[in-house]
């Protein structure tokens, strides 16, 4: 079971992929991804306006919750835009749906009145068609609400919008990986489990620089990928992503067919093993044949040139142990292993006030001290004349029970009422806009800076536990390795000699001269301060001492 995908020659320069240079715009047949809100990614290939397309005259349609978005409001627009949503014609598409049932029942038979009417309907939308692409005449109409926003196709985005076809490698990991496997521009990886093609996209970005050409090593992926619908997948998405040829997609086990492409070594320098048994994969990854080293046919799928980094992708601990049993037993060095805890922080600023609004991002307590004490001493006045109020309906009834002053005290009840009413409706409508809410806030100041700056931890950490295995495999150290660091001596700067080049008898030597070196030079210290002793007794007292 081996089947290759290597991409064709190309003798003309290759479409660049969205992944790698998105340009300035959104372009016809290119991927996009689609903002619905902050966690809701959609991808979407734009499609050229030709004409009616599943019953919408607007052409491609895509609808959400948020309304519904023709393709061609979302072309030749920058990166990043806001796109507004349309009012899109959903009757035509019905009818449509419905002209096909009745021509199923009539069995061929189509009745006039559907054809007049549908004669009529293209007549009243014709297409118009210029050089470049069809064009719909259709007018696009913006709707009054709803709106989302178009992003260009990058790993990370990608990432938390592709379809699953398996457990992907999340950002937090897979950027991690890449720092500690060294890939970098110009690099060759390996990568064995392709899954959903997360790590895949990721890691081609970070090797790339260039399109390769006949004869020219340039950075590229090796992926391998057991599960046969998965590997068609995969390879249907890196076609139409312009990645096929940086991408070199493999369908095999390597437990028992190994990392090499048509009996040719990749000459890898990094490898990521996302594998069940990663331990059953190592023995390929080796300098010489594990059970018989003295092979010399035996090809190695790593850069003799270079020292191998790897990493292995497990989410149980047994498989850790297993794993770094197999690396010691080929001689893999500096292994460690690594879990990543990944949290999200939001940053926004929250306003305080009594007199704001209910909005987002708004808390209805007291600013301060002194606006609490207001709202208390407004409360407790209330509190005195609805108290007041409701005595003197109770004296009234008390004294006088005749139906009149009843009538009387309803009626002066009820337009205390309204009055009541009307106060109260005067402080709802107190908007936070208006000036007595601002007196406390600095002049000049956007809605959008005011209040504090306040930081929330997202309550639980989405990501899945996952232990990653790090490795480095030297390069094999021959006879002309020695002989070139033999030859070169590579001597310390300033150092005359070599370390490690003096026998025992002549570091003593060298270590007795420098001994009485030492001694010579304390004792012409001891005479040349006596010297200057006996020179200043002299010129103190007078008197020459022998």
């Amino acid at each position: 079971m081996d089947d290759t995908m290597a991409p064709k020659t190309r003798s003309q320069t290759p479409k660049i992929s969205p992944f790698l240079e998105p340009g300035k715009t959104t372009q016809v047949e290119s991927l996009a991804i689609l903002q619905l809100s902050r966690d809701n990614l959609q991808p979407v290939y734009l499609k050229a306006p030709s004409g009616k397309h599943d019953g919408y005259a607007e052409g491609a349609v895509v609808n959400t919750r948020y309304g519904s978005f023709p393709h061609s409001t979302m072309i030749g627009v920058p990166w990043g835009s806001q796109i507004r949503a349309s009012k899109v014609d959903t009757g035509s598409r019905g009818r449509n749906n419905k002209r096909k049932r009745n021509k199923s029942d009539d069995d061929g038979k189509e009745d006039s009145a559907t054809v007049a009417e549908e004669k009529t309907e293209q007549e009243s939308t014709p297409a118009e068609v210029n050089d470049d692409s069809a064009a719909v005449a259709k007018k696009i109409v913006a709707d009054v609400s709803g709106f989302i926003h178009i992003l260009p196709p990058t790993p990370e985005v990608w990432t938390s919008s592709l379809p699953h076809r398996t457990q992907v490698v999340y950002t937090p990991d897979y950027s991690y990986v890449l720092h500690r496997i060294r890939a970098r521009p110009g690099s060759v990886l390996i990568e064995a489990g392709a899954g959903s093609g997360s790590f895949s996209h990721a890691s081609v970005r970070a090797v790339y620089n260039g399109y390769p050409s006949e004869g020219e090593r340039k950075g590229k992926v090796y992926s391998f990928e057991f599960h046969e619908q998965r590997f068609h997948k995969m390879n249907q998405e890196l076609k139409e992503h312009n990645l096929n040829s940086l991408v070199h997609l493999t369908h095999r086990d390597v437990y028992n067919g190994g990392f090499l492409i048509d009996g040719k070594s990749p000459e890898a320098e990094a490898i990521f093993l996302d594998l069940p048994a990663p331990w059953e994969a190592l023995h390929h990854l080796s300098r010489r044949n594990p059970k018989n080293p003295e092979d010399k046919e035996w090809v190695s799928p790593l850069n003799p040139k270079k020292s191998a980094h790897i990493c292995t992708f497990s989410p149980c601990i047994e498989q850790v142990t297993k794993t770094v049993s197999a690396m010691r037993r080929l001689g893999w060095v500096d292994i460690d292993m690594v879990e990543i805890a990944n949290r999200k922080y939001h940053t926004s600023r929250e306003r305080v006030g009594l007199n704001l609004s209910m909005d987002r991002g708004v808390n209805n307590s007291a600013r301060d001290v002194d606006e609490a004490l207001s709202r208390l001493t407004e409360i407790e006045a209330r509190f005195r004349e609805h108290a007041a109020r409701s005595k003197e309906s109770d004296d009234e009834v008390d004294g006088d029970e005749d139906d009149g002053l009843i009538k009387r005290r309803e009626k002066k009840e009820q337009k205390g009422g309204r009055k009541r009413g009307g106060e109260k409706k005067v402080k709802i409508d107190h908007k936070p806009d208006s000036p007595e809410s601002f007196e406390a806030l600095p002049s000049g100041v956007p809605m959008w800076m005011e209040g504090r700056l306040i930081t929330r931890g997202e309550p639980e950490i989405k990501t899945h536990t996952s232990y990653l295995v790090f490795a480095t495999l030297p390069i094999e150290w021959t006879e002309e390795n020695e002989a070139a660091a033999a030859a070169a001596r590579h001597p310390v700067i300033g150092e005359q000699k070599v370390i490690g080049l003096v026998d025992k008898a002549a570091r003593k030597q060298e270590r007795r001269e420098q001994l009485q070196k030492a001694t010579g030079n304390r004792k012409a210290r001891r005479m040349e301060r006596a010297a200057e002793l006996a020179v200043t007794a002299e010129e103190e007292v007078g008197v020459v001492v022998p």
